[in-house]
């Protein structure tokens, strides 16, 4: 990387750190009055939905998409069929918007979970409140190490350092302010996403001779502007298809925007439902900034075809024969730093950084909430001392989960690199233990109808099932030690190769998970009855 991140110069230096002091200088500003667990989690319940939307985009945006999305466009076989996941993600905000945002204003609470302990039984609140913080754990790990993977990049630091640094920062932001906080510097991150991609492709369209016309022309005839696939399977490779489009992803966004806790709690930051209702529904029009990312992809695989790296940018995203990158993920970011002048490839790749710690900051303000409700019922204590207790003892919580959430980063790199699998593949893999267990619970409390018991058994079953057609815990395993051989016997995976050289398979596509968990956790609380009180 030596090659690569010397080309960062003193200038990208100044022009990040002046961003990320741009960035919490607003952030500091923006906080309001912070007297209370309302003002600190829920911003008062006072801010603009404009900005509350804007934030829930910033937030499904993020590196992930920003970095993970023009690598998966640079890939082998990499199209533009990602984005026929647009239509289940806009069908998902639309049944939230029009169903759940009202039960969240219907009673004084903070959650989701809140609201499920209260129509079921107290212990689904505790067991929700564990889905979300295992998810959690999981997801947003995977958004650290998205920006991490760019930091390594340009400074060539160990990538453990990197990670730490953005954790730091992220602790930092969300004791600042809270929830105002994470809302308007969300803002930032949005507006800066968009004008670097829009940067990108209209420098790389200027720089080829025939502009727009043959970078569309070469991208098309090499298939990388396909769209529609209308295969139908269950393994991986059927991923981005419009039969997943329809039938899975719906479960994936109506449960990510309406129950996860990261999205749920910006729609709580509103003045009342039907503000609530625009922004979750106004957030469609991040897809817009999906695809500008997708066209990012496309450009940056004319502008390489046309322009074969050599030297350390070659190594540094391990250019193949082929014409393909063995690392995609690291394309743009090397891209960024390579090709644009000084100060402006530190202005984008200071957004990318912001984008994680933003991401980072959501959560660590989500997890400390759900712990904060789960364990000291904040419903029972009004008085203002109580509050300002509760708000010390909120910010103790962010310390935890910021320093947590950095270490478990370090784990799901390894992972990461022992199963070779690409950034935004992973990012929704992880989804799969939790959105369907998590929908299921809340559906069965919107219509006051199952048993704990059932939800439990269903929600255990579900994360089992899933262990089972992911390799995430059995790669994490194996460096400890454990053999794939075993696993070999199942027929949801393919061992290929013997000992330390082993690598292990799914041969069941990850986004089945979201419909198959929701189903099995709503059928076992539905179908499994209550326990009946013993009468002596």
């Amino acid at each position: 990387m030596d090659g690569v991140h010397e080309a960062f110069t003193g200038w990208d230096w100044a022009v990040l750190f002046g961003y990320l002091g741009l960035t919490t200088l607003v952030g500091h500003v923006m906080r309001g009055h912070q007297a209370s667990i309302k003002d600190f989690f829920a911003g008062g319940r006072s801010l603009p939905w404009p900005a509350v939307s804007g934030s829930i985009i910033a937030t499904e945006i993020s590196g992930v998409t920003f970095i993970g999305v023009p690598g998966g466009v640079m890939a082998a076989q990499g199209d533009f069929t990602y984005m026929i996941w647009g239509l289940g993600s806009v069908l998902g905000r639309v049944i939230v918007g029009m169903v759940f945002t009202k039960v969240f204003y219907e009673e004084h609470i903070y959650s989701p979970y809140d609201y499920m302990g209260k129509r079921i039984k107290p212990s689904l609140k505790t067991l929700a409140t564990v889905f979300f913080t295992i998810g959690s754990i999981l997801g947003q790990s995977v958004r650290v190490l998205v920006a991490a993977l760019p930091l390594k990049i340009v400074t060539g630091w160990p990538i453990w350092i990197c990670i730490l640094i953005i954790g730091i920062f992220a602790i930092g932001w969300t004791l600042m302010g809270g929830m105002r906080t994470v809302i308007w510097t969300d803002v930032m991150q949005f507006f800066l996403f968009s004008i670097g991609g829009l940067i990108t492709v209209f420098w790389i369209a200027g720089s080829l001779d025939g502009g727009w016309s043959e970078l569309f022309r070469v991208a098309g005839e090499d298939g990388k502007t396909d769209m529609l696939d209308w295969r139908f399977g269950i393994s991986d490779d059927f991923k981005f298809t419009f039969w997943v489009a329809i039938i899975a992803v719906p479960f994936l966004n109506v449960g990510a925007f309406g129950v996860d806790q990261l999205n749920a709690q910006r729609m709580f930051c509103c003045k009342n439902p039907h503000e609530a209702s625009k922004a979750i529904i106004w957030s469609s029009v991040g897809q817009l900034v999906t695809y500008l990312m997708l066209l990012v992809g496309a450009a940056l695989y004319v502008f390489y075809l046309k322009n074969p790296p050599e030297g350390a940018v070659a190594e540094a995203v391990g250019w193949r024969e082929d014409g393909t990158p063995a690392q995609g993920d690291n394309v743009f970011p090397v891209w960024i730093v390579t090709q644009l002048p000084p100060g402006l490839s530190g202005l984008i790749l200071g957004g990318v950084f912001a984008a994680a710690i933003s991401s980072l900051d959501s959560i660590l303000a989500a997890l400390s909430q759900t712990t904060v409700s789960l364990l000291y019922h904040p419903e029972k204590h009004g008085s203002e001392a109580d509050q300002h207790k509760l708000l010390r003892i909120s910010r103790m919580w962010v310390v935890i989960w910021g320093l947590f959430l950095t270490g478990f980063t370090l784990l799901m790199r390894l992972a990461q690199l022992k199963s070779g699998i690409p950034i935004l593949p992973l990012a929704f893999g992880m989804t799969t233990y939790t959105i369907g267990p998590l929908l299921a619970m809340f559906v069965c409390a919107l219509l006051g109808k199952g048993s704990f018991r059932g939800l439990l058994i269903g929600a255990t079953a579900s994360f089992i099932f899933v262990m089972f057609i992911r390799t995430d815990v059995w790669v994490i395993l194996n460096y400890f030690g454990m053999s794939y051989e075993w696993l070999g016997s199942l027929w949801t995976y393919d061992v290929e190769g013997s000992g330390d050289a082993a690598t292990l398979k799914t041969r069941v596509g990850f986004y089945w998970a979201w419909p198959l968990t929701t189903i099995i956790t709503f059928l076992s609380g539905i179908l499994v009855p209550r326990r009946t009180p013993n009468v002596s």
